[in-house]
């Protein structure tokens, strides 16, 4: 989980471990690249957009320069501006803040398929 609102992040991870998976908590997009370099057996990335020096958007696309593989499920404020733009590189699913239990189960169901 990234995010760089710590109380997000936790939040997220908790929720996601709750649910049986392992999460790596990082808050920067260059402390995710660090970890996701290191450590290449994550099933899937969620990401904020909204973050300083790097945003979710541009980690995705750093993601693909390093053939790192993982799906790019990206929360947002703004999901609906995001849709009616193209596609970003890089980006399975565009998830709407705040996060709803029940759309952010069926993002993962979707990447694990």
């Amino acid at each position: 989980m990234v995010d760089d609102e710590v109380s997000v992040c936790t939040t997220v991870g908790i929720l996601l471990k709750l649910r049986g998976f392992e999460t790596v908590l990082a808050l920067s997009g260059a402390e995710a690249l660090a970890v996701l370099e290191k450590r290449k057996d994550f099933e899937f990335v969620i990401t904020d957009f909204s973050m300083p020096k790097m945003n979710g958007a541009e980690l995705a696309v750093a993601m693909k320069a390093r053939d790192l593989p993982q799906p790019v499920l990206l929360l947002t404020a703004f999901a609906e501006q995001f849709r009616s733009e193209p596609p970003m590189p890089g980006i399975t699913r565009i998830l709407e803040k705040p996060i709803s239990m029940v759309k952010l189960d069926e993002a993962i169901k979707m990447v694990r398929e």
